[in-house]
């Protein structure tokens, strides 16, 4: 209890918080939130009408280099957009990862599509391109008549591609899109948590056909709830745009509508909230970046005399962890190679899900909020006939895997 004690005590010094509780992940409001809700109120313009939403879509295309932005009130209404988009339909199967929140597979499943649930890799979290390309070979199919991949036990089309970048830690999503484009695969990058999150110099959720963003209460920037699809085609925003606002065909008065769409378009008093975030972004992750190289700093000189390493290293690859990890007493995961994170949330690696459980049980009884990985979205009792891999480093990640508090610091992000 001691090494545990010591990072609790690490943690109330970094947040400046000697006593109290200090949460996972709380929001920072310093700039000019009030005063643009306080222009929606007085324009009464509070609604999915109003000014705020077509800047807020616009500035995030700008930040994140897509060609279109297309709001959604949150951001599991939105992957659910982007898996019709693509062409997502009843009975065919949508290849993700298990570790992820529930809203992933729910949104497949609101489809009527089936998940298959394939492997991550150790560095990123996010789905392996190796477990990716192995499973496509070993059960794939391409039917020359129609062009799609055809799951040879199930003989059902697999529709589209979601990887997820894990608490903002980009995944080889490049690879991912290379080998999904030779199956003819739709990739849509979960990006919920990764907002101000690059690969190899390009912003996550415009490497895939359709991005997906989240500006839930603990995203790196709020707007109380709310998500956004990002576009590279054009044609294909302005769709997704008819659909969010229940297919409704321009008319000065009359309500025709020409296909069966969806209540999902943003409350614009959710974009000015947003917007005023946005421009603090650089600040708040510059805050989150200091915090991350803290964590990293206690962590790689607060080990027993018999580790080697204090920090998982950049770029290690699948095979090669697994065994070598136990290995460490507590691992600090950073960044991994040619990704730059928005360390939404730092996350150690413990022992063993023995040590895991006692470090959660002891920091959460001292008020300061930690959390696991969620559980393995095959091991839902909903999900639990889906196929799958053998998950190897899903289930040890699971098992070892604890979240820290990420708050941005408040200080950092005066004006």
């Amino acid at each position: 209890m001691d090494k545990f004690k010591e990072i609790i005590e690490f943690i109330r010094d970094l947040y400046k918080t000697p006593t109290g509780f200090i949460p996972l992940h709380a929001p920072v409001f310093n700039g000019n939130e009030k005063k643009y809700l306080n222009e929606c109120i007085d324009t009464t313009f509070v609604s999915s009408v109003g000014k705020f939403v077509d800047l807020f879509e616009e500035k995030i295309a700008e930040y994140t280099g897509a060609t279109k932005a297309v709001s959604c009130v949150n951001g599991t209404n939105a992957l659910h957009l982007a898996l019709q988009l693509v062409g997502v339909e009843r009975d065919t199967e949508v290849i993700t990862q298990p570790l992820t929140f529930v809203a992933t597979a729910n949104a497949i499943s609101y489809c009527g599509a089936h998940p298959v649930f394939l492997d991550v890799d150790m560095d990123t979290m996010g789905l392996s391109p190796q477990a990716l390309k192995n499973w496509l070979e070993q059960n794939v199919k391409i039917d020359p008549r129609t062009n799609h991949s055809i799951n040879q036990s199930t003989n059902r089309i697999v529709s589209a591609c979601v990887p997820m970048h894990t608490f903002g830690r980009p995944c080889r999503i490049d690879e991912i899109v290379e080998i999904c484009n030779e199956y003819n695969i739709p990739v849509v990058e979960d990006a919920a948590e990764s907002l101000g999150s690059y690969y190899k110099n390009k912003h996550t959720g415009t490497f895939g056909k359709i991005g997906v963003l989240s500006f839930n209460g603990n995203k790196v920037i709020t707007t109380g709830g709310g998500g956004m699809l990002l576009f590279k085609d054009e044609e294909l925003a302005k769709r997704a745009k008819h659909l969010t606002t229940q297919a409704k065909v321009p008319h000065p008065w009359e309500f025709n509508h020409d296909a069966i769409g969806y209540n999902y378009r943003m409350p614009n008093i959710n974009a000015a909230l947003g917007l005023a975030q946005l421009e603090q972004l650089p600040k708040f992750l510059e805050s989150k970046r200091q915090i991350a190289e803290s964590y990293k700093n206690f962590f790689s000189n607060n080990q027993s005399p018999d580790s080697n390493h204090s920090t998982l290293p950049a770029g290690r690859q699948v095979n090669q962890s697994a065994n070598l990890l136990v290995k460490q007493p507590i691992l600090f995961v950073d960044e991994p190679i040619n990704a730059v994170s928005n360390f939404w949330l730092n996350c150690i690696l413990l022992s063993n899900r023995e040590e895991r459980d006692a470090f959660l049980k002891f920091s959460n009884e001292n008020a300061v909020m930690t959390r696991p990985a969620w559980t393995l979205m095959n091991e839902l009792p909903m999900f639990t006939d889906c196929q799958a891999d053998d998950l190897k480093n899903a289930y040890d990640i699971a098992d070892r895997l604890v979240n820290l508090p990420s708050s941005v610091i408040h200080k950092c992000c005066i004006k």
